[in-house]
């Protein structure tokens, strides 16, 4: 798939693609991807290989945020999990990339919050965003307080829903109480016929599209150009 060259946009939201790959980060951003969140095989991503994320960084000019995830297990990691994860996030740093995206659980569904403490302050000064893992707390409300206190930079949510749309009431309810402290990164069957909806019904500046399919950023880009 051939995608156009990226244009200068004025478009008022933030584009987010999941890439797994060079094809599929260099279709996105051409599409119009702002940043990419870049991950390896497994369901819900790994952690990319170095190689992934150096030939990445040379083939794309818009920020990358990198999957730091060992395993498709769980969200819960033991010591050993932690220092992969930490030796990751320098390799991450050393790649040039921009950013990291971690989720670390406690066994009961809440932020291990050690752990993700001890992420980011390997991670400086890369950002730091926690993944959909934070709908799968007990607590919006708790969680989102644990992630302000650790210094997380955003997280991505459908609002504890299946859908960003399903969860849209929960999602601004979540940018108000987050204000300008955390960024709240609208993420879960976001499209093109629906993306205008999203951010309509809950303010959100950011919104994150898979591109495993590149086309559905296409749309996602389109859509908000058009609003």
């Amino acid at each position: 798939m051939t995608a156009p060259s990226p244009t200068t946009s004025t478009r008022r939201v933030l584009v987010e693609a999941c890439c797994d790959s060079v094809p599929t980060a260099t279709a996105a951003v051409g599409f119009g991807a702002d940043r990419i969140e870049l991950c390896g095989p497994g369901d819900g991503g790994t952690t990319p290989s170095l190689g992934l994320m150096t030939r990445c960084r040379d083939a794309v000019r818009v920020p990358i945020h990198v999957m730091v995830r060992p395993h498709t297990h769980s969200f819960v990691y033991d010591e050993d999990d932690i220092t992969v994860m930490v030796r990751d996030i320098e390799a991450a740093r050393a790649a040039g990339m921009d950013g990291i995206v971690v989720g670390p659980l406690r066994a009961d569904g809440h932020i291990q919050r050690e752990q993700l403490q001890a992420l980011v302050s390997a991670a400086g000064p890369m950002r730091v965003a926690f993944h959909r893992a934070f709908d799968r707390t007990p607590d919006a409300t708790d969680a989102l307080a644990t992630l302000l206190e650790a210094g997380v930079g955003l997280v991505l949510t459908a609002g504890h829903a299946p859908t960003a749309l399903a969860g849209a009431a929960t999602l601004r309810s979540l940018r108000a109480l987050a204000g300008d402290r955390l960024v709240i990164l609208a993420g879960g069957g976001v499209r093109g016929d629906n993306v205008q909806d999203i951010v309509a019904d809950t303010g959100v500046a950011e919104v994150h599209a898979r591109s495993t399919d590149p086309t559905i950023v296409r749309d996602v880009v389109l859509a908000l150009e058009g609003a």
